[in-house]
């Protein structure tokens, strides 16, 4: 499979794609050939610096701002990259937020701010995506596939966390709804899958990999010994896209490093 070229004549949206994972997946859906939409919801410098070197590599590319937690917004969202491209092929519902509190102290106001874009701005831009893809019908060069969606999911869909109700609430609910969703659309040509990533090296979580005590501690989680890059999801996001790819369907890829084993069972139960 030539990376460079397995996304060719597609074009993928990305949410919440100025920084992090949402950034280097647009980045590598471009290097993989396809047109991009760089969606971000306040961070427009980061966004705009993307979409640069995304043209400046000979690619292309548009920043777009959207909540994707606001019905309108993601409705001008796609309007935008309709627009500009034509078509949307790929949609990668990466936005997600973190607003950590034990049970007892969490607001209601933090309860719903997850919720809305974790869960609802999923629901919102799925639902976008199944709608285009169904008015624009296939087109050469477009894939084997309808359309191709992947929600951007956690290992805390399936490893409770304690302190983040709100958050491993959100990513449980993503599971099933991808699940649903993927079984209700699949005749039609339409591939629904997830990503569950493990501890990723982002700007959210740098105290935890940059100090080295908290980062000795969060290695004793991960059987593979390493914390993870932003380019390990991205990677993924792109075979997940891919023809390579066109029997997956309704499927959680976990790119955990092994997060998700259990590793503290390793040494008995």
């Amino acid at each position: 499979m030539n990376a460079e070229h397995v996304l060719k004549q597609q074009v993928a949206l990305v949410t919440g794609a100025s920084s992090g994972i949402g950034q280097a997946t647009a980045e590598a859906m471009a290097q993989a050939g396809a047109a991009v939409v760089v969606n971000y919801h306040s961070q427009a410098e980061p966004a705009q610096a993307l979409v640069a070197k995304i043209q400046d590599a000979g690619g292309r590319a548009l920043a777009v701002r959207a909540d994707v937690g606001d019905e309108d917004a993601v409705g001008r969202l796609f309007d935008e990259a309709v627009k500009a491209f034509g078509r949307v092929d790929i949609l990668v519902a990466n936005s997600g937020v973190q607003r950590d509190a034990p049970i007892g102290e969490m607001t209601l106001s933090q309860w719903n701010e997850v919720i809305n874009t974790n869960l609802t701005g999923q629901f919102l831009c799925a639902r976008a995506a199944v709608r285009q893809f169904r008015a624009q019908g296939r087109a050469p060069g477009s894939g084997r596939a309808l359309g191709k969606i992947i929600h951007m999911s956690s290992v805390h869909q399936v490893i409770p966390w304690a302190g983040h109700a709100n958050y491993a609430a959100s990513k449980g609910g993503v599971d099933l709804f991808m699940r649903t969703l993927a079984q209700e659309v699949a005749a039609e040509g339409i591939r629904v899958n997830a990503i569950a990533p493990g501890a990723i090296a982002t700007a959210i979580n740098q105290d935890a990999t940059e100090d080295e005590a908290s980062r000795q501690k969060l290695l004793k989680m991960i059987p593979y010994g390493r914390v993870g890059d932003v380019k390990d999801v991205a990677h993924a996001a792109v075979w997940l896209a891919s023809d390579a790819a066109d029997y997956v369907v309704g499927t959680t890829l976990f790119v955990d490093g092994g997060m998700s084993l259990y590793p503290e069972f390793r040494f008995g139960g």
